[in-house]
């Protein structure tokens, strides 16, 4: 069924949705670029705590050499180190130094948007800006793949790295993927790769980002705009043509998570110059590993979030929680092409568990600093299920009326040898359960199971479902899915949230080309969906904009509504 579920997103062109964060995003030729830094809730996240610079953070950022010579790598990996945004940053390079050293214009670009920092920055049509990377004060390392591999993966050799990000993959699992899950597990990196660039770039979903310990992102289109300020401030969704999607071949669901990937970047030819990237999933990695590195700061400093950062189970519970708070976009579905969730897949094909917000993952971390009572909206936990404790319970309390609902994540790492090569060690493997109750305090008898997640391939559970009007108490459960208890047990990262429903735009979901304004294209795009006959299936519907469950004239007079309003209007 997932077949067809792709077939008809490429088919009805993944109907776009032009979705502008809570962030904000800056208007044209003012403000920080990348401007899409602040869709994905970056510039929010820094403006709540403009402390968090990268202070005190270690980025490892691997980078493929552009030039092989009878199979060796020629070095021509790095950053263009002496532009314009890179003046403050102190890179440092690990390769082998059997070639002089090279550019890579990909390279820069990624370093670009983690590193860089220029408050005189300017570009011809979009005229003068402050360039604001991510973490512009944090440690950068720059490796180069192969010798990352062959010193660092094969030997397992400690790094400083707290964070490795990789724009680069492969359509198998090798000893060095399962290298690299090995060094989730034994040594707690967090690692985050790029899920791949689509069928269009007959990208299937691509290793190391396909791997279970490893962060896989997605990456959202910009909008199809003639003006180049729009295309990188306004974005859509998730073209499976451009963004690869899962299940991976062993049924997992990937990618785990979305982000813009259109970002003006440091123009390798001239060193005071910028241009843009074009979206990609190379592009949309290093604004996720950002915005982990700002938490990572974040919770090194206060003795309370000492738990998100440990090496047991520190990078389980960032997951967990970037996971969670991440924003669903229109059509966000759980695993096959139904109406009701999918209880065995935890995320959606495509866009994972949503769209990265990480102001609202910010929040999410530090809301154990604000309150510490069990009943809690919002929390996380670093913690173990094993023969002794055979599940975890987390109650929550939920006073205030309205659409409310219930978002939770448990994420766990699989485990694998530490030698070569790196065979995976499925006895150690645990299978985790969560499930969301309804507790009647009065009457036990009357509690309800409203919701559950149980996939028997993936080490990531999420839960997305509306509370339940007849409750005001409410039990999460983490615990074993089967009778197979590890005897070692096993830790999980868990995060919660209770949030009010957010309410799709029908404007928004009326411009199906995603350039911004709804006119006569959008128009006769939704005329060939209706002749085209899909009918009422029990199937969820890609373009049922007033979500009856039938693609039909109803959702055609909806759009025409909306006919000729501009992109400013279309949140309205």
């Amino acid at each position: 069924m997932y077949l067809i579920k792709r077939k008809i997103m490429v088919r009805l062109f993944c109907l776009q949705l032009l979705f502008v964060f809570s962030a904000g995003v800056p208007a044209l030729g003012i403000g920080p670029e990348p401007a899409g830094l602040g869709y994905c809730g970056i510039y929010g996240l820094r403006e709540a705590a403009p402390e968090l610079r990268g202070s005190d953070v270690n980025i490892a950022v691997i980078c493929r050499s552009l030039t092989y010579v009878d199979g060796v790598p020629q070095n021509d990996y790095r950053p263009a180190s002496g532009h314009s945004c890179f003046e403050s940053v102190g890179f440092r390079f690990h390769d082998s130094n059997e070639a002089s050293a090279g550019i890579s214009g990909h390279s820069t670009a990624i370093c670009s948007i983690l590193f860089g920092e220029d408050v005189g920055a300017s570009e011809a049509e979009l005229g003068d800006f402050t360039y604001q990377g991510i973490l512009p004060e944090a440690n950068a390392d720059v490796y180069e793949f192969w010798h990352f591999l062959t010193d660092y993966v094969f030997g397992q050799v400690p790094m400083e790295a707290d964070i490795i990000t990789a724009s680069i993959g492969s359509n198998d699992e090798d000893w060095w993927t399962r290298g690299i899950e090995s060094l989730v597990e034994h040594q707690g990196k967090i690692v985050v790769a790029g899920i791949g660039n689509g069928s269009g770039s007959f990208d299937p979903p691509l290793y190391p980002a396909a791997s279970s310990n490893v962060i896989g992102v997605g990456v959202i289109d910009s909008v199809d705009a003639n003006e180049l300020g729009r295309r990188l401030s306004e974005f859509s969704l998730v073209y499976p043509e451009h963004s690869s999607f899962g299940p991976t071949g062993d049924g997992r669901s990937k990618p785990d998570i979305v982000a813009v990937g259109n970002f003006l970047v440091g123009d390798v030819n001239d060193a005071d110059g910028y241009r843009p990237t074009n979206s990609g999933s190379s592009f949309s990695t290093p604004v996720v590993a950002g915005a982990i590195g700002l938490l990572v700061e974040k919770a090194r400093q206060e003795e309370a979030l000492a738990d998100a950062v440990s090496v047991d189970g520190g990078n389980c519970v960032m997951k967990a929680i970037v996971l969670n708070s991440a924003t669903k976009l229109n059509y966000w579905h759980k695993g096959q092409l139904t109406k009701d969730d999918d209880h065995s897949a935890p995320l959606d094909l495509i866009q994972g568990a949503g769209m990265l917000d990480a102001l609202g993952a910010y929040r999410h971390l530090v809301s154990r600093l604000d309150d510490e009572d069990v009943n809690t909206a919002m929390g996380w936990d670093n913690n173990v299920v094993d023969g002794d404790n055979l599940q975890n319970s987390y109650r929550i309390r939920i006073d205030e009326g309205g659409d409310k609902v219930i978002t939770a994540t448990v994420a766990w790492n699989r485990h694998y040898a530490d030698e070569y090569p790196f065979a995976a060690e499925t006895e150690k493997d645990g299978n985790l359960r969560l499930e969301v109750w309804g507790i009647d305090v009065n009457d036990p008898g009357n509690n309800r199971l409203i919701d559950y997640s149980d996939s028997a391939v993936d080490n990531v559970e999420h839960i997305y479902t509306e509370a339940d009007a007849n409750y005001s108490d409410y039990e999460l459960i983490v615990r074993f899915s089967d009778s197979n208890v590890p005897e070692d047990g096993e830790r999980y990262g868990f995060a919660w949230s209770v949030k009010t429903k957010a309410k799709q735009s029908k404007a928004l979901l009326s411009d199906l080309n995603a350039d911004g304004i709804v006119n006569d294209l959008d128009t006769a795009m939704m005329f060939d969906y209706v002749l085209s006959g899909l009918q009422e299936s029990g199937e969820y519907q890609l373009g049922d904009i007033n979500d009856d469950g039938i693609v039909d004239i109803n959702d055609l007079a909806i759009l025409i509504n909306y006919t000729n309003r501009d992109g400013e209007n279309l949140s309205e």
